[in-house]
């Protein structure tokens, strides 16, 4: 069985042993997310200027061992799009890549739990092969293939 995200080493420790953050910087970030419940590490630490979001992202695939991908230099279907609604895709982060076969890859900006994976895999019929991307490819692409002002994607 895979360990999930959840199991493995803390994306703090992972940026502190690598140099990216020091304990200082954890400690100060983990106090501000106590005032901000709902906040992620990364979020904070990009917020108060200590990492950017390549930085985060660059650990979460260390900590999950999910490759990257950006989005932006990605051509999408517009039948791929169509697997994921709108509504779902943005409220979850979550933007589809490609299909081949029955494996369905999706793209998102933090690690997904196994029941939203089991929730895509339910919406749309496929098996999930997941990357990771920044928060702002993530908007960007929400924006280009799901645009608010129309019902169809947007490519």
């Amino acid at each position: 069985m895979t360990k999930s995200c959840l199991d493995r080493k803390l994306i703090g420790e992972i940026l502190v042993e690598r140099g990216l953050i020091t304990q200082r910087d954890l400690d100060l970030a983990l106090e501000h997310q106590k005032t901000c419940p709902g906040s992620f590490l990364g979020e904070i630490l990009i917020r108060l200027g200590v990492l950017s979001e390549i930085d985060i992202v660059t650990a979460l695939v260390v900590q999950c061992n999910l490759p990257y991908i950006a989005v932006s230099k990605h051509i999408v279907d517009a039948e791929v799009v169509r697997l994921i609604p709108a509504e779902m895709a943005r409220r979850e982060r979550v933007v589809p890549l490609d299909r081949i076969g029955t494996v369905l890859s999706i793209v998102m900006a933090g690690p997904l739990n196994d029941a939203f994976r089991h929730k895509v895999e339910e919406v749309t019929g496929c098996k999930i092969a997941m990357f990771i991307t920044t928060p702002t490819e993530i908007d960007n692409a929400l924006n280009r293939f799901y645009p608010e002002n129309n019902a169809g994607p947007g490519l």
